[in-house]
C-alpha cells in the first residue's frame, strides 16, 4: 500500500484563492469523461482530456494577444490582459494534469502533486509571453491571433503527453513494487 503525505493547509488556500482550483471539479470530470467512454484506457481518456483542452487553449492563446492589436490601449490594459489570460491557462493547464493523474489512479492530494504543478505554473508563464515576442517580430498584428493561439495549443498537448508518460510511469512502477512486496 502506498502512504501520501497530504499537501499543507497553506498550498491547499493558495491554489483555490489564488488558481481558483477545485478538487472537486477535477473529480467530476475525471468521472464524466470515465462514463462517457467505459471501455477506453486511461491513455485513450487522458487524450480526449488533451484534446479538448487543446481546442480551448486555442481560443485562449488567441484571446490572450487581443490587447495587442489596440497600440493606442496602453500597458496597463496589456499588462492587465496579460495576467488574466496567463492566470486562466495556469488554471487549465493544472486541471488538465491532475485530470490525467486521476485518470492513472494517482492521488491529487499528493504532495508530489505540488511539485508537478510548479512546473507547469513556469511552463504556461512562457507561453503566456508569446504575444510579447510576437509583438516583437513584428508581423502583422493579425497573423499574430492565429500565432498565439497556435503557441498555446501546442504547449497544452506538450503538457498532457508529458503528464501521460509520467503518471503512467509511476503507475507501472507502484504496480511492480506491490508485485515484489506480494512476492
Amino acid at each position: 500500500m502506498v502512504m501520501y503525505k497530504t499537501q499543507g493547509l497553506l498550498v491547499d488556500q493558495f491554489l483555490y484563492f489564488f488558481l481558483r482550483l477545485r478538487k472537486n471539479e477535477i473529480r467530476r470530470v475525471v468521472q464524466k469523461v470515465q462514463t462517457l467512454h467505459p471501455n477506453d484506457t486511461p491513455e485513450q481518456l487522458a487524450r480526449r482530456l488533451i484534446n479538448t483542452q487543446c481546442a480551448l487553449s486555442f481560443i485562449g492563446g488567441s484571446l490572450l494577444y487581443l490587447p495587442q492589436l489596440f497600440p493606442l490601449a496602453g500597458n496597463v490594459l496589456k499588462i492587465a490582459g496579460f495576467a488574466g489570460g496567463a492566470s486562466i491557462l495556469t488554471r487549465m493547464h493544472l486541471y488538465l494534469i491532475l485530470e490525467i493523474a486521476l485518470l492513472y489512479g494517482h492521488d491529487i492530494e499528493d504532495q508530489a502533486r505540488v511539485a508537478e504543478m510548479m512546473a507547469i505554473v513556469s511552463a504556461t508563464g512562457l507561453t503566456a509571453a508569446t504575444p510579447f515576442v510576437v509583438s516583437g517580430l513584428n508581423w502583422n498584428r493579425f497573423a499574430s491571433i492565429p500565432t498565439s493561439g497556435i503557441t498555446v495549443a501546442t504547449m497544452t498537448q506538450l503538457i498532457g503527453v508529458a503528464a501521460i508518460q509520467l503518471y503512467s510511469s509511476k503507475r507501472l512502477r507502484a504496480s511492480e513494487q506491490s508485485s515484489l512486496q506480494m512476492a
